[in-house]
């Protein structure tokens, strides 16, 4: 692996430098005697390491399967694993690997905040232009969260294969797929016709489904002026009503502050508090009716909505070829791949990395898997507490837990106590 030796671009010169450290250390947990991965050791630095592969990979006629193994030791705020299949050029120089450096595939996940992500990222070569943009696959519809807090070691898998469909895993379990057709945003192939950029809307193009009545005339009886809530004339003041006892009254225990200057602050009154005599009546002060709606409130009167006999729709501009159309049927051919890089900035440290592997043959990742994951998997089972030791955990965040399991526990001896 070959760590970078260049300057993050269009990056302030205090912080461009990918000049995050890294390690080959033993897992924090879970530990296998003798295994070791690469791990992101710095927090809030640029990352960048790559290596060759021992030899190119060319899409043509077989599969592409990217796999790897990833661990938030401790957790992540906000932060990236994912990887770049790095593409193939005659001056490519891994001291210089940085974040414009021509990738074919990047994938893996991703998360900042409560957004958690993994992505698929392919550059597209325009046939008509040459030029490359980015694909990016739908966000998979299961929930990713887990994969990040858990502290496990997860695996990644990518399969491209030469039908032009993909699939991700993770822990050998599919969470997404699709057609590289189909399923990527921005599409692949550009549609064949545009709206015309030239074209615009008549000024007399009308939109209007629904017009105001114009034979519509107000009713003679209909009056503006009526407001919309009146006074209740049946309502009754309650008997026991204060009239003369205010709502509010000074504190009577109230004292004035020893530290209180009149001139300064003035003529020192008692603070207000609930009058003590109106707890027990139905009110204090002046009596005043109750609103009730106005039976005869119509509002302001507005002509009845009809049809618009002269509507026509609403306007769109004509459709014209679009001049930068082409078609890509197998956008499975892309770019040779000659190295992977991990090119990252992360906000948590210690991201655990191991058992990179590029093949074609799903055997072969399959056994890398087993011989890896597999193995750290059986050790993250052994490790884990029994089922008693899990409940009382539970019980010690949540203790109304123990009022669940005594009950849990004394309905079948209440139930063999009473039938025995």
């Amino acid at each position: 692996w070959v760590l970078s030796k260049t300057k993050k671009e269009d990056t302030d010169d205090n912080i461009s430098k990918y000049d995050g450290r890294w390690e080959v250390e033993e897992l924090k947990e879970n530990t296998v005697p003798g295994d070791r991965g690469l791990v992101l050791k710095s927090v809030a630095k640029h990352h960048a390491i790559s290596t060759m592969l021992t030899k190119a990979f060319v899409f043509d006629n077989k599969p592409l399967i990217v796999q790897y193994e990833v661990n938030f030791q401790e957790g992540i705020d906000c932060g990236g694993a994912y990887i770049k299949l790095i593409s193939s050029s005659d001056d490519l120089n891994l001291e210089y690997f940085f974040d414009k450096t021509p990738y074919t595939i990047m994938f893996g996940p991703d998360k900042c905040g409560e957004d958690y992500k993994l992505h698929f990222i392919f550059r597209h070569r325009n046939p008509k232009t040459g030029e490359y943009d980015e694909k990016h696959a739908k966000r998979p519809d299961v929930d990713l969260k887990k994969f990040y807090l858990d502290k496990k070691t997860h695996l990644y898998t990518l399969v491209l294969k030469p039908d032009d469909t993909f699939e991700m895993l993770i822990d050998q379990s599919v969470v997404s797929k699709g057609s590289l057709l189909e399923d990527m945003v921005p599409p692949v192939n550009p549609p064949k016709e545009i709206e015309d950029p030239s074209d615009k809307k008549p000024d007399d193009w009308d939109e209007r489904p629904k017009i105001p009545d114009p034979n519509a005339v107000k009713p003679d009886d209909w009056d503006e002026d009526e407001p919309s809530k009146i006074e209740d004339p049946d309502a009754v003041k309650p008997e026991g009503w204060l009239d003369d006892e205010p709502q509010y009254v000074p504190d009577p225990n109230a004292k004035k502050p020893k530290d209180w200057d009149e001139e300064m602050d003035g003529e020192w009154e008692a603070p207000q508090i609930p009058n003590p005599k109106c707890e027990t009546a139905p009110g204090c002060g002046r009596w005043v009716r109750p609103m009730k709606n106005n039976p005869n409130y119509k509002g302001k009167w507005k002509a009845p909505m009809i049809d618009n006999p002269n509507y026509q729709g609403i306007w769109s501009p004509r459709k014209i070829p679009n001049p930068d159309y082409f078609e890509d049927l197998h956008p499975f051919k892309m770019t040779t791949v000659s190295a992977v890089g991990l090119e990252l900035w992360s906000m948590t440290s210690d991201i655990y990395f191991d058992n990179f592997i590029i093949c074609s043959e799903k055997e072969v990742a399959d056994r890398w898997a087993a011989d890896g994951w597999g193995l750290k998997k059986l050790v993250a089972s052994a490790n884990e507490p029994g089922m008693f030791s899990q409940l009382v955990t539970a019980a010690e965040d949540h203790p109304w837990l123990w009022v669940l399991y005594i009950l849990t526990l004394a309905l079948p001896v209440g139930l063999g106590v009473l039938f025995c």
